[in-house]
């Protein structure tokens, strides 16, 4: 069993008690919530008569089923407007704070905790979406959850959980021009399945993960549960401290030194134990672009769709299946598929510097004719350093649409959505079947990058030859 890892020290620092069935009850540092699971949630405390045991520790903001053009209240859709409301109401009912729409601080709640510094080193955080392993890139533990208990740590503040074992993915080398974290993480998961990381934390660890921006490494994080692993996480740094620092929710004077102090001592320990340990190196990665149904079912941009003799016998009918609903053969060039959307954002890929890097290449060019191309920034903070930065201004002069902050096309619960049988490059976390809103509709993961030049080309291209000519 692990010992020493900065998932040893949080999980016992949170460790209220030890339970039947080797479960630990675990105090949950932040809860972050939405309008999608926590309704049914709210609505049980009410049955039971009882409140919110730490209001404070919870907050709220509005991304899944917000419409990305026009979000002028009440919504066009009665039940997302019903959602929205049963949302508000139960915040001010028990003294949650929420981030609504025009407040400044809206987004993805997987994008708004971190750009407020709620996010920090040595938290246990809780949220009712399987992305909410994103915030490990802070070295917190975090686990996405179900609506059940959602309404759990509503009542306690806790969870009751089965500690996970460790697996440390250390990357050496670092990732070359033109390929970004989004490749990384990928790649990680197509070498290791989708259910891989079952019953495992992943660490990430190594040259390449340490010379990660905070957005990059967040990316990562993001993506481990598709890789089947509960949460995933790096340990603080320096470039943990420098971007913390400042925002809102975060300590200041000699209280901030003292957090980072602190916050020093969880970093996983140089002896630490591991149940496992996989290497990797940055720079023999490209362009990664998914070919099939699931994330793991992915391909350097310079590969060929898979032959089913040339997969491990447990991948061989899921990629027959994959063959048939995306509608490629195996020995196929992924490079060269035609696209009918394009879509940059999500909490995976739509911050900042993500909505840089698709800028810097759509820059100086047009979206070709009959593709729909549109950028939602992650939350109304990156829009507006996006504005301040005139990157909406080159993104529409491009010929893409610049949204409203939202989820939109990533899992398409608003009316951003695949019609019939269209394919998307999009820079989102799933391509599960019917996940971009239709029951035909086809998704292909990529970085932001790779989607903006797939735009200006109509198909899968290789980013790397619009960097360098």
């Amino acid at each position: 069993m692990s010992s020493g890892t900065l998932y040893d020290k949080v999980w016992n620092l949170h460790r209220v008690a030890d339970l039947p069935g080797d479960s630990t009850q675990l105090f949950i540092g932040l809860h972050l919530i939405h309008e999608v699971t926590s309704p049914q949630a709210f609505a049980a405390l009410k049955e039971k008569a009882l409140s919110v045991k730490y209001p404070q520790r919870t907050i709220g903001t509005v991304d899944h089923i917000v419409p990305t053009t026009n979000q002028t209240r009440p919504f066009k859709d009665p039940l997302a407007e019903e959602m929205l409301s049963t949302l508000e109401a139960n915040c001010k009912e028990h003294g949650i704070k929420l981030f609504g729409i025009g407040s400044g601080g809206q987004g993805i709640v997987h994008v708004i905790a971190p750009e407020s510094g709620l996010t920090q080193p040595g938290m246990t955080i809780a949220c009712g979406d399987s992305h909410t392993s994103t915030h490990g890139a802070f070295g917190a533990i975090a686990f996405g959850i179900g609506t059940s208990q959602v309404r759990d740590v509503l009542a306690t503040q806790s969870l009751a959980m089965k500690k996970l074992k460790v697996r440390r993915i250390w990357i050496d080398g670092q990732l070359q021009k033109g390929v970004y974290a989004k490749d990384l993480i990928l790649h990680i998961i197509r070498k290791l399945g989708v259910k891989g990381g079952v019953g495992f934390a992943y660490e990430f660890a190594g040259p390449a993960i340490e010379s990660l921006s905070m957005e990059e490494r967040m990316t990562i994080c993001n993506m481990a549960i598709e890789g089947g692993a509960r949460c995933g996480y790096i340990n603080p740094d320096l470039t943990t401290f420098k971007y913390l620092k400042g925002k809102p929710f975060l300590p200041t004077g000699i209280n901030w030194d003292s957090a980072v102090s602190w916050w020093k001592t969880l970093a996983t320990d140089s002896n630490a134990q591991f149940d496992d340990e996989v290497k990797f190196d940055a720079n023999k990665i490209s362009p990664t672009v998914t070919w099939g149904i699931t994330p793991g079912q992915a391909i350097g941009i310079n590969e060929y769709i898979p032959e089913t003799n040339a997969l491990d016998a447990n991948d061989r009918d899921i990629a027959k299946e994959a063959y048939e609903y995306m509608q490629v053969k195996p020995g196929e060039s992924i490079k060269g598929l035609k696209v009918n959307v394009c879509f940059i954002g999500s909490c995976t890929n739509g911050r900042l510097s993500d909505l840089q890097a698709a800028a810097e290449i759509a820059k100086n060019h047009h979206v070709s004719q009959g593709i729909k191309a549109f950028v939602v920034p992650g939350s109304e903070q990156v829009a507006k350093a996006a504005e301040a930065e005139g990157l909406d201004n080159i993104f529409k002069k491009a010929g893409f649409e610049w949204r409203k902050p939202g989820c939109s096309m990533c899992l398409a619960m608003n009316p951003d959505r695949l019609e019939g049988r269209q394919i998307s490059a999009s820079s989102s976390n799933r391509n599960f079947k019917g996940r971009q809103g239709s029951a035909k509709g086809r998704t292909l993961l990529m970085s932001p990058a790779m989607v903006a030049a797939a735009a200006i080309y109509g198909c899968v291209v290789d980013v790397r030859e619009l960097i360098n000519p």
